[in-house]
């Protein structure tokens, strides 16, 4: 028998599209950790841990189905479960369904782990990572959403088309609300050390196109196969890594940021104890305004989940 990875990744509403995509993306990626998925609905969970476990024969990571009671002694706990947004539902509603799904998890989860980590993926997640902290009574650098990440992984995608250069050496960063607020921060963004709006093949670009281009494709996804999952479990995996190996690595992720006085989409070191430090952006004015009016959208909300 092989031997059980000594870190436990657990991936909760795991036999959904989203969970099975980031417990599959944790395996493929070689992650040395036991991923557990874990759902309600149990028969869809035991489907989805069969088979990815029949991709890990040649990797480190184990997959198993696993209980709720297991899930909470994890190193780190995704959550990926949540109500759907129905056509003409009001947002509150929606928000105070995922409230009592969220409230639901931790108590099933209880006792936590204290050392725990808990990255949220579910919509909306800046609200619902702040709900999370709430509930679970972990520490807030301990909780941590997806934020940003993969509309940030679709800007440098875009730019790198433009200027030919890796995306992976573009610095440019979405922010803000995940969402309707969130902005592009244009006047930080560097390539080499350089603005990147100084780049020679950016002087002609509709920067506006650009971000519409973003905030579009998710919908254009959705429209063709109902959902999106390939991207954002890739990107939960990698942040789930970066948990796990102490990378200190540096993603847009939803974490409190102390002088905002709430969670939002903003850069952040993650590393095995959480967040280890967020950082200031400079902005300029138009972005500034845009950060407030996110500041303003996301305390709103939360104020009623206090």
């Amino acid at each position: 028998m092989a031997t059980i990875p000594k870190h436990r990744v657990s991936v909760i509403g795991g036999g959904g599209n989203v969970g099975a995509a980031t417990a599959f993306a944790l395996i493929a990626k070689g992650v040395p950790a036991e991923v557990l998925v874990v759902d309600v609905v149990e028969k869809m969970a035991q489907g989805q841990a069969l088979d990815i476990s029949d991709a890990s024969f040649m990797m480190p990571g184990t997959c198993r189905q696993g209980s709720f009671q297991e899930a909470g002694q994890s190193d780190v706990i995704i959550i990926t479960a949540g109500a759907r947004q129905q056509p003409n539902e009001p947002r509150s509603n929606l928000i105070d369904r995922n409230y009592k799904i969220i409230k639901s998890i931790m108590d099933s989860l209880q006792p936590i782990k204290p050392t725990a980590k808990i990255l949220m993926v579910s919509n909306p997640v800046d609200v619902l990572t702040h709900i999370a902290q709430k509930t679970s009574g972990l520490p807030r650098r301990q909780v941590i959403g997806s934020g940003t990440y993969l509309d940030t992984g679709r800007l440098r995608n875009a730019l790198s088309d433009i200027t030919g250069v890796s995306p992976t050496s573009i610095h440019a960063y979405m922010l803000g609300e995940h969402g309707d607020n969130q902005f592009t921060g244009w006047s930080s963004a560097r390539i080499g050390g350089r603005p990147l709006l100084d780049h020679p093949k950016m002087q002609s670009v509709d920067l506006d196109s650009i971000y519409k281009n973003i905030q579009r494709k998710a919908y254009e996804i959705i429209d063709s196969k109902g959902s999106t999952y390939y991207g954002i479990g890739i990107c939960a995996a990698t942040l789930a890594e970066a948990l796990l190996n102490n990378t200190s690595q540096v993603f847009p992720v939803v974490n409190y940021v102390e002088s905002f006085g709430c969670y939002m989409s903003w850069p952040a070191a993650i590393g095995s104890d959480g967040v280890e430090q967020s950082f200031d952006v400079k902005l300029d004015d138009v972005e500034n305004k845009k950060l407030q009016v996110a500041i303003h959208a996301i305390k709103e909300v939360c104020d009623k989940y206090e």
